[in-house]
Formats: C-alpha cells, sequence, structure tokens
C-alpha cells in the first residue's frame, strides 16, 4: 500500500480518528445522516464522506493533480466497512467531472440506496443520487431544529426550497402552514414525500412551482404575508425574471421578501457564497437593520460533524468566516412591519 496511507499521521489514521468522533451518530437503526470525514478539515483534502442511513456517499472534489487516487480510494472503502460494518451500500461522486452520471454518483459496493433517514425523529426522504448534491443538507440540521422548535402556529414560506427540509422540520414542528416555493417539480415531489413520511396532508397550493421574482410580486399584489420566510438561495442563478447572485445581490433579494413578513415575524437568512467572508456578509445585514425595521436575533451554527477540525477549516477556506462557524452562514432576523408609505422594494 502508498507509504502516506500507512503513516500515523495519514489519511487511514485521520479517517478512523474522524470515525471515532461520530460515533454518536452510529447507533441502531442506524438510519442517521451525518458527515462522517469532511476532508478539507480532517487531512484528507479533496474527499468529504457522508451517511445516510445505511449508505456511505464519498464526495471526491479533486482534479488534476489533487485527484483523490485509487489508493486512498481503496483505503476509504475498506475502513469503513471494516468500522462501520452497519454500512451496506457505497456511491462515489466525482464532483467536478463533466459527465452527470459521474457527478451524481456511481456504485462502489451494494447495489440499494436508502430513500428515506431520519432527524431528531422527523423522517425525510432522500433521493441520492438525484444530482450532484444528495437531495438533502446536513449543514442545515441546527436550523431545522430551530424551524420546528420557534415556529408552531406560524405561516412559513420556504423560498429556493430544494427537497423542503427546513420547510417540513418547521410543519412537523406544528406551523399552521409551509409553502414551499422552487423552479424544479422534481425537488417539490421530495418536499411531498417527506410530508407524507411524517403522516401529514398534502396540500397541492403548498408546493409552488415557480420563479422566486414572479411569485413574491404575486403575493405582494394578494396581501400575501407570512410569520417567516426562509432564503436560501443559490450562489448564482439567472432567470427573465431576475438574476440571483447572493456575494453582490443580498440586500435586493431581502427587500424584496420584507414587505410579505407579518410584524414580528421572522427572516430566515441562508448564504453559501463561499469567497465571500462571514464579517462582510454579517456587516450587510446590519446596514440592513439600521432602518429599524430589521434585526439580527441570532446565527445558527453548521454542525461539528459537517466542520470537522473547526482550527483546520479556517485554514482551508478561501474567506474567513467568522462571526460564522462556516461558510455556510445562518442568520435569524426579526422583523418590524414598515408602514405601507416607506415599503419600497
Amino acid at each position: 500500500m502508498n507509504e502516506i496511507l500507512k503513516n500515523a499521521d495519514g489519511p487511514k489514521h485521520c479517517l478512523e480518528r474522524a470515525i471515532n468522533k461520530r460515533a454518536n451518530y452510529m447507533r441502531e437503526p442506524y438510519n442517521a445522516a451525518f458527515r462522517l470525514l469532511n476532508g478539507f478539515s480532517e487531512g484528507v483534502p479533496s474527499l468529504v464522506i457522508d451517511v445516510f442511513s445505511k449508505t456511505v456517499i464519498f464526495h471526491e472534489y479533486g482534479t488534476g493533480n489533487a485527484k483523490v487516487d485509487d489508493a486512498l480510494m481503496k483505503m476509504a472503502i475498506e475502513t469503513i466497512r471494516e468500522l462501520c460494518p452497519w454500512v451496506e451500500t457505497g456511491i462515489i461522486k466525482k464532483r467536478k467531472s463533466k459527465v452527470p452520471e459521474v457527478r451524481n454518483g456511481q456504485f462502489v459496493f451494494g447495489s440499494v440506496l436508502d430513500k428515506r433517514i431520519r432527524e431528531a425523529g422527523i423522517h425525510y426522504a432522500v433521493d441520492l443520487m438525484m444530482n450532484r448534491d444528495t437531495s438533502f443538507y446536513l449543514d442545515t440540521r441546527e436550523l431545522r431544529q430551530w424551524a420546528r422548535r420557534e415556529l408552531e402556529g406560524k405561516s412559513v414560506l420556504n423560498t429556493f426550497s430544494y427537497t423542503g427540509s427546513i420547510g417540513i422540520a418547521a410543519l412537523v414542528g406544528g406551523a399552521s402552514e409551509v409553502m414551499h416555493l422552487d423552479l424544479s417539480k422534481k425537488f417539490l415531489n421530495m418536499a411531498r414525500r417527506s410530508t407524507d413520511l411524517n403522516g401529514k396532508a398534502i396540500e397541492k397550493s403548498q408546493y409552488q412551482m415557480g420563479d422566486f421574482w414572479s411569485r413574491i410580486n404575486q403575493y405582494k399584489l394578494s396581501g400575501k404575508v407570512f410569520d417567516c420566510v426562509i432564503l436560501d438561495p443559490p450562489v448564482y442563478s439567472k432567470t427573465g425574471k431576475g438574476i440571483i447572485d447572493i456575494a453582490k445581490n443580498y440586500k435586493k433579494i431581502i427587500n424584496k421578501v420584507r414587505p410579505i413578513i407579518a410584524d414580528g415575524g421572522y427572516l430566515v437568512t441562508i448564504s453559501n457564497a463561499l469567497f465571500q467572508s462571514g464579517q462582510d456578509h454579517y456587516t450587510e445585514l446590519e446596514e440592513l437593520c439600521k432602518d429599524g425595521y430589521l434585526s439580527i436575533v441570532e446565527t445558527i451554527p453548521v454542525p461539528g460533524d459537517c466542520v470537522g477540525d473547526p482550527i483546520e477549516l479556517m485554514k482551508c477556506l478561501p474567506a474567513d468566516p467568522a462571526p460564522y462557524n462556516h461558510s455556510t452562514k445562518i442568520t435569524i432576523l426579526k422583523v418590524k412591519k414598515k408602514p405601507l408609505s416607506e415599503a419600497s422594494e
């Protein structure tokens, strides 16, 4: 075997240490979802390993000389099968491949993918090879717990909802209404599946396929307001109605939804702009709060299994995420309703 793999400080040791740190997630009936290794901060650059129930996913981010070599991948597979014998299936996603099937995942052992996971008592449908991602974001776990805890009896608009996990958590927590908005019917169908898994009634009107800019305009015109709006936009997106570029125009996106948030309601913002520092993002939010109609309540951390080694993570990110603990920057804001005479986009 490659000498680096036998080194006490090499990848094998790093992976074993990461597995030991996540022992609390590895309990019967083995239906949890968690990050088993954040290689960027835990000594195995270009490799991230996730577990979804009894399926393990190897995300290979490297290209060229940084590519994860065959010996390292063989070691990772063998180590996980030895130390996590309950894992039944493994797939590898080469995230930077130009071939969709390779990006979405290929089997390395086993053949049956798990289709659901359970987090804090809530069931979520997953489609692990639906796209380059896994159909479920692990880094917003703490936000899902906040939504379940804080949004009981409240109406929620989950914009850019993807497969709807944050909205599902709010619904299970007793939200009076959860509306999912996304451009993709495929993603919204996943949200429906999760709704059904938790024994909640599926109301067609709560799963809206449409453009963010147009749909927000419709809510404004109809006078529709929500007690909470969740903003989790892509880093960049362009439609005929508008452009999303969160490093440049997040203020515009926020101001777009402020008129449809009820007095005393919440605005939840999520930014995944990797090259924008946490302080720059936080300062941007503080600027918006100066008018007195928004206030920052708290920031929500990314869970430890996704962070890995926090000190090493800070070294490898292109921008310092502080005061957040990760490049996924999650903030809860409180909204004071503007008088109609002052409201604007």
